[in-house]
Order: structure tokens, then sequence, then C-alpha cells
């Protein structure tokens, strides 16, 4: 286990993007940043807070979740607006996200903001498929305090963190990109589930936050089989990168340390490659 930067309020969304390295970003201090092979951090994206799941986009820049979703050129051009915000029908922002095969966009809303003091109580999100062509339709309900997505090496099945539950539920995907019922695939016993990646043996790999402190592995049944620790309570999120996707990233939060600046980025190798995440191919406008 290798701590190779540190610094950060709460980092959420990494993102292994060939030819750059992992991008990551702040979730409460704002900014997305990009850590390179040797090491070097540097600023791709300034001041934008909330950022808690991020997308490659084939137009050449990241698809980013918060307030709304979002497209941002890494030319630095205009921000395009995917999907915004509906704060008189419950939906105050977004956080995670994930692409299908087909570059289609999963985005889970939330219903009350996790982070930042809004005045709402818990609310429940919805899960929002953004097709193709733009248009954007509700997939699944009831997600307390949405978090991780991410696709079967198949595409078959959905995993979903729903933190506030401590569950990681899934869905059969249907070929127009429609979920069957919710199902509960693991309960978290250790922290609160969060981010979440799929390797190619089909096994769930969930970063712990709450007192977690680190990463949980589960088989395709549901059962426990590996936990990654990290000497940070609170895992947020994590992602494979490296050019065989066997670097294993783990990112992580401020709350419980001495510092509201300790947010880290570990690396570990493992022996097994995560799933590719594909590009996001919505049409922007």
């Amino acid at each position: 286990m290798e701590k190779i930067c540190a610094g950060y309020g709460l980092i959420e969304g990494p993102l292994w993007v060939p030819g750059r390295g992992l991008m990551f970003s702040d979730v409460l201090f704002g900014g997305v940043y990009c850590l390179d092979s040797s090491s070097e951090v540097t600023t791709t994206f300034e001041h934008r807070r909330g950022i808690g799941g991020m997308a490659l986009h084939q137009q050449g820049g990241l698809i980013v979740s918060g307030r709304n979703i979002a497209f941002k050129p890494f030319s630095g051009g205009d921000t395009v607006t995917v999907l915004d915000r509906d704060e008189d029908n419950g939906i105050v922002g977004f956080n995670d996200i994930t692409t299908d095969a087909q570059g289609r966009i999963y985005a889970g809303s939330l219903g009350s903001s996790p982070v930042f003091e809004d005045g709402r109580g818990p609310q429940a999100g919805e899960l929002y498929l953004i097709d193709l062509d733009g248009s954007v339709r509700q997939v699944a309900e009831d997600i307390l305090l949405t978090n991780g997505l991410a696709f079967s090496p198949d595409g078959s099945i959905l995993y979903h963190s729903d933190s506030a539950r401590r569950l990681v539920n899934c869905y059969q995907v249907e070929a127009d990109g429609s979920l069957g019922p919710k199902t509960v695939f693991a309960e978290v016993k250790r922290g609160v589930p969060d981010g979440l990646v799929v390797s190619e043996d089909g096994k769930v790999w969930v970063a712990l936050a709450g007192g977690g402190k680190g990463v949980a592995v589960f088989d395709a049944e549901g059962g426990q089989v590996d936990h990654l620790e990290i000497p940070q309570p609170m895992c947020t999120s994590v992602c494979f990168g490296g050019d065989d996707r066997r670097d294993l990233y783990m990112v992580s939060g401020s709350e419980g340390m001495d510092s509201d600046k300790a947010g880290a980025v570990y690396r570990t190798r493992v022996d097994v490659a995560g799933v590719l995440v594909p590009e996001a191919k919505v049409r922007l406008e």
C-alpha cells in the first residue's frame, strides 16, 4: 500500500484517463486534479465543489456531477449542462455516475446534500439514465444516499451503493438501459458503502466510508472475500488504473483525522484487472 498524495478535504470521483493519469475531485474545497505517472499532481479544473462522480466523454473532456450533470472540456471551453438539478421536485444535485457499453450515463440524484448544509432533512433520491440523444428518464427510485455505480463484466447487472442504508443493491439491465427491480446484493457491516468498481472476475470492490478504513471485496454472490485497509477511517471511493488496469487506487476524506485537509490517494497492485469503464457518448448541446 503506497500513499501517493495528500492535502485535500474530501476526495471523490477517481477516474483513470489513459494518457493523463488518475483524475479526482475535492468535494469540499473544489477542483479536479490529475495525478500523472510520475506522481505529480496538476489542476485540471478549478473551483467547482461537490463533484462526486466523473466520466470521460468522447469529445475530449469530463462529465462531472454536483449541482448538475455537466460536460467540462479539457480545452477550457464552455461548460455544457447535460442534466440540471430540480429543487422544486426534490433534486438538489447528483453524486456518483457511471457509463454503460453504449456510452449512456447513469446518474444518482440527491434529495438532500450529504456534505453541505442545505436545511433539508434526509431525502431519498432516484437513479436517472441519460440516453445518447440527451433524453432523460428515471430508471430506479428510493435511494436514501446514492453512491457508487458500476456494471458487471458482461453489463447485465448494475451495482449501486445506498450509503444511508448500508446496502449495495443491484439491478438487472435491459437492452434499452431500463432496470429491473432493485435487490440487495450485500449488506455492509463495517463502515458504510461508498464508491465501487468491478473487476474482470466479477468481484465488486466497495470503498468503506464512516470508519470502514479501506475497501471490502465481494464475490459475485455478495459474500465478502477480502478487505484492503488504508490508514484512514474514511475511504470514499476506489478506481482501477494503470496500463493494465491492475493498479487499485483508493481515495479518502478527512473525517476522523487531525486536519481538514487530510484526504489522500493510496495505490496498491492487485492480481486482477478492473472492468473498463466506457467513454460517455451522450449528445452535447
